[in-house]
């Protein structure tokens, strides 16, 4: 009986161990929602899109609103077009202005949604028109060395 009874609750630790490490593996995923809220969704072209990800968060005023549904390239624009899911709870006006943000110096990058001052908000497939692209790193360090050697060379 009690061979049994240790080997119920070795079980039991093994499948909660495991319910554990899916939970886990799901939330670092970005994948801890399950579709249960409804959406719809928004779109916007940038000009960079750095390292944003499909399922990448959107995020207003630090609260996430939605999710990046997919990331596709205009071959006509030469732009990047970034489709967002948002939770039909959050309105955005038509001035909304979206930015690629970064989590942390080297973090994940999501999405920024700003909101602007107009009535009117955007609807089911519309786009949002003011855009900022990311912020490469490696662009800024190297534009920060040419001016330091321009600066050096105009000295002289």
């Amino acid at each position: 009986m009690e061979r049994s009874t240790l080997d119920l609750w070795v079980g039991l630790f093994v499948v909660a161990g495991l319910l554990a490490l899916t939970i886990l593996a799901l939330k670092v995923g970005n994948m801890g929602s399950f579709g249960g809220t409804e959406t719809y969704q928004l779109s916007a072209e940038f000009s960079n899109i750095g390292g944003l990800k499909p399922r990448a968060a959107v995020k207003s005023s630090g609260v996430v609103v939605g999710r990046v549904a997919e990331i596709t390239f205009d071959n006509d624009k030469f732009l990047a077009k970034v489709n967002m899911n948002i939770e039909k709870r959050y309105k955005f006006p038509k001035d909304t202005s979206a930015s690629i943000l970064t989590a942390g110096l080297l973090g994940e990058q999501y999405i920024g949604l700003e909101g602007g001052a107009e009535d009117a908000a955007l609807a089911n497939g519309e786009s949002v028109k003011l855009t900022q692209s990311a912020v490469v790193l490696e662009k800024l360090i190297s534009q920060f060395m040419f001016n330091k050697a321009a600066e050096g060379s105009n000295s002289k």
